[in-house]
């Protein structure tokens, strides 16, 4: 079979490699589609060197059948469609021990800490494969990791139905946030600077507003009745974001930090006083959010067509990768067996 690894110095390979059967407790999966996200280019980007094992098999956005079965496993069978929650934990530490598994002091996240899904069979264990509905496609089912990201931000923040969510960054996890607020029946409005992806979250129905070319103050001032929104979601990574998400929150808002800031950013903690606001941090996901992603999928609640922008196969990692850098996609997904023949 054939993997696309990262060998550093932002190089991308596709290599020969023998699949590894599973061991007890283990289903090998013959992947189908794998996403790459904005942590594979982190990866691509050397940002995250340190704790790759070069050459590093990418990817844990992804779908697939199972293919083999190791000692043990009774759950599942030959040819079930399932997707993999990519959070090996360890068990025995405090936050494992709190019954916070998802995000464990020693958390093996599989396609980082470990070879990802960017590969023809993965190998993994039993306990993080989830089972993709049979009315969803393997295509769209590869959306399940991002998508569940999204509803385990919603969910944490608490959102209620008629409350005002402000989606601060309209990119695929924006959208994808914005899309799981509405799925709420929440009020919901996304912050974007860039006019492609405002026509995307406007083909899809979502509401947008240009924070360059308007008032922003004023346009939530007029969407909320001077009030401020219930809830913002900083998926920017700027930090003109942060200073939105906190400005824009009614008295006791919530705002949830979605984005990886790695250099700590400045915020305005007195407005967090003044309004008695909560700031949440959403890190990953719980099985719940993956099983409720899923069903946002099957249900058309999650527009998959309209997010996957290309579908490359293997062989054209790398420019599927300069596709996604270059800012002009929204979701790439790589078919994992184009191109194999009979492997």
């Amino acid at each position: 079979m054939r993997a696309a690894c990262y060998a550093g110095d932002r190089t991308l390979t596709v290599v020969e490699r023998e699949p590894r059967a599973p061991a007890a407790g283990e289903v090998a999966i013959d992947v189908a589609y794998t996403g790459i996200c904005g942590t594979d280019l982190h990866i691509f980007h050397g940002a995250m060197d340190k704790r790759v094992t070069m050459p590093a098999v990418l990817g844990h956005e992804m779908s697939g059948a199972i293919s083999a079965l190791g000692e043990g496993v009774e759950a599942w069978s030959v040819g079930d469609h399932v997707t993999v929650m990519p959070l090996g934990n360890c068990g025995h530490c405090p936050a494992c021990l709190r019954g916070n598994t998802h995000i464990c002091h020693n958390l093996n996240f599989l396609g980082i800490d470990s070879p990802g899904s960017m590969q023809g069979s993965w190998t993994v264990p039993e306990r993080l494969v989830i089972p993709v509905p049979e009315n969803l496609s393997l295509e769209h089912a590869a959306l399940a990791e991002p998508t569940a990201v999204a509803v385990h931000d919603v969910r944490r923040s608490g959102l209620k139905e008629g409350e005002r969510a402000l989606v601060v960054g309209g990119g695929p996890i924006g959208l994808l946030v914005a899309c799981a607020a509405r799925a709420r029946a929440a009020d919901v409005i996304v912050v974007e600077l860039s006019e492609p992806r405002r026509a995307l979250a406007s083909e899809l129905g979502l509401r947008t507003v240009d924070p360059a070319a308007e008032d922003l103050d004023g346009f939530v001032a007029e969407w909320t009745g001077e009030a401020g929104a219930d809830v913002s979601f900083e998926v920017s990574g700027a930090v003109a974001g942060i200073e939105t998400a906190l400005q824009s929150l009614a008295v006791r808002g919530r705002m949830v930090v979605v984005a990886i800031h790695s250099t700590p950013p400045p915020v305005n903690l007195h407005r967090v006083f003044w309004r008695e606001l909560t700031i949440i941090g959403a890190r990953v996901y719980e099985r719940q959010d993956f099983e409720e992603a899923l069903r946002l999928l099957a249900e058309g609640a999650i527009p998959a067509d309209a997010l996957i922008t290309r579908v490359e196969p293997l062989d054209e990692v790398a420019a599927a990768f300069a596709e996604l850098e270059s800012g002009r996609a929204m979701k790439v997904l790589i078919d994992c067996h184009s191109g194999d023949g009979d492997d």
